[in-house]
Order: structure tokens, then sequence, then C-alpha cells
């Protein structure tokens, strides 16, 4: 079972730095993903940088959310 999101960070560069529960750190690049429209929005980089947890994922408005499955399994694994 994949864990839940506890902590994130916003990056300028449209990639997320992700803490889970079972204390792991991965960052996430977004930049893939910004071409379809579920996520288009958050090329506003004001809207992006509103990135934050909810319900054990990151979300940016009521409407725009990521699957905390995604950011596990696609994070790349952070050693710092």
């Amino acid at each position: 079972m994949t864990p839940d999101v506890v902590q994130v960070k916003a990056q300028l560069d449209y990639s997320l730095d992700v803490v889970f529960a079972n204390g792991e750190c991965r960052r996430f690049d977004m930049k893939p993903y910004l071409s379809y429209p579920a996520w288009s929005k958050l090329t506003e980089a004001n809207c992006f940088m509103k990135a934050h947890v909810a319900y054990g994922t990151v979300v940016w408005t009521d409407e725009i959310d990521l699957s905390p499955d995604t950011l596990y399994l696609r994070g790349e694994i952070r050693h710092d």
C-alpha cells in the first residue's frame, strides 16, 4: 500500500519535493503532466506554488490533485 503524503514543497522548476508517512522523500517532476487539461492551470507559477497536503495527497484546488500512488511510484528517491 502506498504511504500517505505528509509534506510537500513546490519548486520553481515545476517539481515537487514530497515526504511520505514512511519517512521517504521523493522528487516528482510535474512538467510532463502540465500539457494535460486536468493540470494545465498549474502552468501559472502562482497556482503551482500553492501545492499543499490534504487527505494524504498533494492538492492545489478543489479540482486539482495528484494521486499519492503516482507521486510515490514515479517520484525519484531523494537521499538528502
